[in-house]
C-alpha cells in the first residue's frame, strides 16, 4: 500500500537558469520512516517543499493518500514540517507554541500537554522560547509538528548543529512519537549514521539535479542508535564499495548494495 506518490519529472528556477530536480521517483507506505541523504545542493530541500505543496511550480505529479499536492486537490492539514531551526514564536509560551497549529477542540490543552511530556517538556509549559536552550527548542518544535497527527512528517536536518547528547535526546523522542502515531517520514540529513539508525529506508540522491540514485532498506533490528556496531557495520560496508554515494557523483546503483541490511539483519536475527 502508497500513501506517497513522487513522480517529479523536472523541477526548475528559470530565473537561475537551474533545474533542481528530474526524474525523482519514490513511493512511501503509510507509516515508513524514509531518509534522504545526498549532497549539499542537491535539492533535497526544494524536494520537502515541493511535497509539502510550498512549491507547485513542477513538471510531475506528487500525491497523499491519492489525492494531488501539487494542484492544490489534496489537502495539507495533515502534513507537518520541522525545520533546521525551531522557528517558535518567541512571544508565546511553549504552550502556546503548540496551540497554534491545534483546531479549537475542547481536548486541544490536554493533547498539547500531553506533547510535552512526551518530549520531556511538560513542566517548561508557562516558558517562553527565549529562556530555552537550543536542543529545548528544537523538542518544542517536535512536540508541534506531531501535534496536527500528521499522516506525512517531513524533516529538513532538524538536528543539524546540535550537541551529540541533544541531538540523542531528540530522535529518541522523535522515535517514541513515530512509534505512537505512526506517520510516513521523509527526514532530510548529511549524517549517514543517523540515517541508518532512524529509517526503514534511505533514498541516496545524485548531484543536482537531484534523483534518487540508491534506494536501501535497513533491515536492522530496533531500537538502534548511532554507536550500534550493527549501524556501524553497515556504514563502513556502504561507504567501502560505494565511496562516491555520499557525494552523489554515481549514476545509479543496482544489485548486491541494496541487499546490505538484509544480509546484516539474518547474521544477527533481527528484524525491522
Amino acid at each position: 500500500m502508497t500513501v506517497l506518490e513522487v513522480d517529479i519529472k523536472r523541477k526548475e528556477f528559470s530565473n537561475a537558469g537551474l533545474c533542481a530536480l528530474e526524474d525523482m521517483h519514490f513511493n512511501a507506505a503509510p507509516g515508513e520512516f524514509l531518509a534522504i541523504v545526498g549532497p549539499s545542493g542537491a535539492g533535497k530541500s526544494t524536494l520537502l517543499n515541493i511535497v509539502a505543496g510550498l512549491d507547485q511550480d513542477i513538471i510531475g505529479r506528487v500525491r497523499l493518500d491519492g489525492r494531488s499536492l501539487v494542484d492544490g486537490t489534496g489537502s495539507r492539514s495533515r502534513i507537518g514540517f520541522m525545520f533546521q531551526d525551531a522557528r517558535l514564536m518567541p512571544w508565546l509560551t511553549v504552550l502556546e507554541n503548540v496551540l497554534l497549529v491545534l483546531d479549537d477542540s475542547k481536548d486541544r490543552i490536554e493533547r498539547a500537554h500531553d506533547l510535552l511530556r512526551q518530549v520531556g517538556l511538560d513542566e517548561f509549559a508557562k516558558a517562553y522560547p527565549g529562556q530555552l536552550s537550543g536542543g529545548m527548542q528544537r523538542r518544542v518544535a517536535l512536540a508541534r509538528a506531531f501535534a496536527v497527527q500528521p499522516t506525512l512528517l517531513l524533516m529538513d536536518e532538524p538536528f543539524l548543529s546540535l550537541d551529540a547528547p541533544s541531538a540523542e535526546r531528540l530522535r529518541a523522542s522523535l522515535l517514541n512519537l513515530w512509534g505512537l502515531l505512526q506517520p510516513t517520514i521523509l527526514f532530510v540529513t548529511h549524517n549517514l549514521r543517523e540515517a541508518l539508525a532512524l529509517a526503514d529506508r534511505v533514498l541516496f540522491m545524485s548531484v543536482c539535479p537531484g534523483r534518487v540514485v540508491l534506494s536501501l532498506p535497513v533491515q536492522l533490528p530496533r531500537p538502534r542508535s548511532l554507536e550500534d556496531n550493527i549501524v556501524s557495520e553497515l556504514h563502513d560496508k556502504l561507504l567501502s564499495e560505494h565511496p562516491e554515494l555520499l557525494s552523489g557523483l554515481v549514476n545509479s546503483i543496482d544489485g548486491p548494495v541494496t541487499e546490505i541490511g538484509e544480509a546484516e539483519n539474518q547474521s544477527k536475527g533481527g528484524r525491522l
